[in-house]
């Protein structure tokens, strides 16, 4: 018969051995993971970069910058002169219309209510995220804390 302290000994070798097993398949995510923060970086460097004439990549000062059909999942880019909301995904470019149409400050729960969600808080801080990401890259404004409105000149069809 074995005796508890063998086998508290075996359990802790097969554990320590999960550990271990976990500990180097998340230094192996950790590397993708860093190559892809360097990717982005390095896209967003070699995008922010003038070419010859010195303008900035995919800018035409004469008309403006137009992507065909966002899609679900897309990413929100960063506002910047010439941007039409209609390069948003479906889901933000709904939420920049209600803000539009409203023209006054609107907390994440109205605007859940107005997007036909139930005010439930797993759907209020799905819109609560978009939101925040909206307004951090100049699309919207955060007048005080949680409420959100549209920015004159960056609505749907501006």
């Amino acid at each position: 018969m074995p005796s508890v302290m063998g086998l508290l000994e075996e359990r802790e070798r097969a554990a320590r051995q999960r550990v271990e097993d976990l500990q180097a398949e998340l230094r192996e995510a950790e590397a993708v993971w860093q190559r892809f923060v360097i990717a982005r970086e390095t896209v967003w460097q070699v995008l922010a970069e003038p070419n010859e004439r010195g303008q900035a990549p995919n800018v035409d000062a004469d008309r403006p910058v137009r992507v065909a059909g966002a899609v679900p999942g897309s990413v929100v880019p960063v506002w910047r002169a010439g941007l039409d909301a209609a390069i948003l995904a479906p889901d933000y470019r709904r939420i920049m219309e209600i803000l539009v149409e409203r023209g006054e400050a609107v907390d994440c729960r109205q605007l859940a209510s107005a997007l036909g969600l139930e005010p439930v808080p797993a759907k209020v801080e799905g819109v609560r995220s978009k939101t925040k990401r909206l307004a951090a890259r100049g699309w919207l404004t955060e007048e005080s804390p949680g409420m959100f409105s549209s920015v004159d000149g960056r609505g749907v069809g501006s």
